[in-house]
């Protein structure tokens, strides 16, 4: 039997783009070349798909440059099933025209977004559509976990502990921004979180503690999106993150993290520079304690709610969900999912006793699972509709007497 053909999707149009950048070349070096053959495909922020051995490396990504890395431009063939890669090759001859051919058969994706136009289910519905297996959450998922204010719709509706909030448009905010804030004041008061409501990695979130410190913050976070979540603030809750890996009832959660701040919140610096950003090696390198010391009964506690999160949003392969434990209340709060992690969350698989390279084995076989018990579904129902269909001057009629066997009323 053949080595899988994994494509490693990764870059996009996203302000995460340097974070999945370091994600996809990190995973890359832990793939089994026994198992695989590694096709890269890298998204630049002009949309245009890349493929080539270079995009392996980090240097590559610095003062991209596509002809001097040899890479070559490619799109997928949307044909249901078929997962081919295509480029188009000049012909050899003064005169020969252009030609299309297949650089690649991909088996399986793995996708390594952070952020929109990947993580938002946008390329989960490319996928969907020409059928090919991907390891993340699927389009529903994706899209929920990706905008905060739907997410904690979702979560309040489920039943699950989400501190209090409340979100607003840019239009609102440019029509009256002393209203916004009077808003804000009035239903949460002081401090509060202010998020954009489709970006992760902290960018664009600030702490507020004031009426002035709350109109720069919610300026800041208009900025990157036309709608912003704000949420109350605890006095130094401890963060605290937990892992899931499977699909459908095969389900398992990892140990919970305890991330270390320096200051009020995790910002992007802590997250992905610390240590100058030499070590390349993403959320992987964030000061952290794991296993987290916490209660017994409150890791219990949080893995079981992460499971049940993970079953309620449908999610496939690996997540991460933060939470915020309050102490002085002893209240736990769920403060968001990602459904591709930064840098998969493998160091919190390892310290379960999970290699990368199983974890990556894994996620391939929930995509694969998930893939089959999609194509095992009835997707074409054949009735009598159209046979009773006629398109006159005024648009379709059907037929009086309706159609033998069909679902349609």
């Amino acid at each position: 039997m053949g080595k899988i053909q994994l494509g490693v999707l990764f870059g996009s149009r996203s302000c995460e783009r340097e974070v999945a950048i370091i994600s996809a070349v990190q995973l890359m070096r832990y793939v089994n070349p026994d198992k695989y053959d590694v096709i890269p495909v890298y998204i630049a922020p002009d949309g245009r798909w890349y493929t080539g051995e270079k995009l392996k490396q980090i240097a590559t990504f610095v003062d991209f440059d596509p002809v001097k890395s040899k890479l070559e431009e490619v799109r997928l063939d949307m044909t249901a099933g078929s997962g081919a890669l295509l480029a188009t090759r000049q012909g050899k001859g003064l005169l020969a025209r252009p030609q299309l051919v297949m650089v690649a058969r991909l088996d399986v994706c793995l996708i390594v977004m952070h952020g929109l136009n990947g993580e938002d289910g946008t390329l989960q519905g490319m996928l969907e559509l020409a059928n090919l297996p991907y390891t993340s959450t699927g389009v529903a998922g994706s899209a929920i976990g990706m905008d905060k204010i739907m997410m904690k719709a979702f979560f309040r509706g489920c039943g699950f502990p989400v501190l209090p909030g409340c979100w607003f448009t840019s239009t609102a905010f440019r029509e009256d921004a002393e209203a916004v804030a009077a808003t804000v004041e009035r239903e949460l008061g002081y401090p509060v979180f202010v998020k954009p409501a489709n970006l992760g990695s902290s960018i664009g979130v600030t702490r507020a503690d004031d009426r002035e410190g709350l109109l720069d913050a919610l300026e800041l976070a208009f900025e990157y999106d036309r709608r912003v979540l704000v949420e109350k603030g605890l006095d130094k809750p401890i963060e605290l993150n937990c892992s899931v890996l499977g699909f459908d009832d095969e389900v398992e959660a990892s140990p919970v993290e305890m991330p270390v701040s320096g200051g009020n919140m995790l910002d992007f610096g802590e997250k992905y520079l610390r240590g100058g950003g030499t070590k390349q090696n993403g959320m992987a390198s964030l000061s952290r304690i794991l296993p987290a010391p916490i209660p017994d009964e409150r890791r219990d506690e949080i893995q079981a709610l992460s499971k049940r999160i993970f079953r309620e949003l449908d999610c496939k392969g690996v997540v991460r969900i933060d939470y915020m434990w309050d102490r002085a209340t002893d209240q736990l709060y769920i403060t968001e999912i990602n459904t591709i992690p930064g840098s998969l969350a493998f160091y919190l698989w390892e310290n379960a006793g999970v290699k990368y390279s199983t974890l990556i084995d894994r996620m391939v076989a929930c995509a694969r699972k998930a893939h089959h018990e999609k194509n095992s579904r009835t997707f074409v129902y054949t009735s009598e509709i159209l046979q009773g269909v006629s398109l006159g001057a005024k648009g379709a009629k059907g037929s009086k007497g309706g159609s033998k066997g069909s679902k349609w009323a």
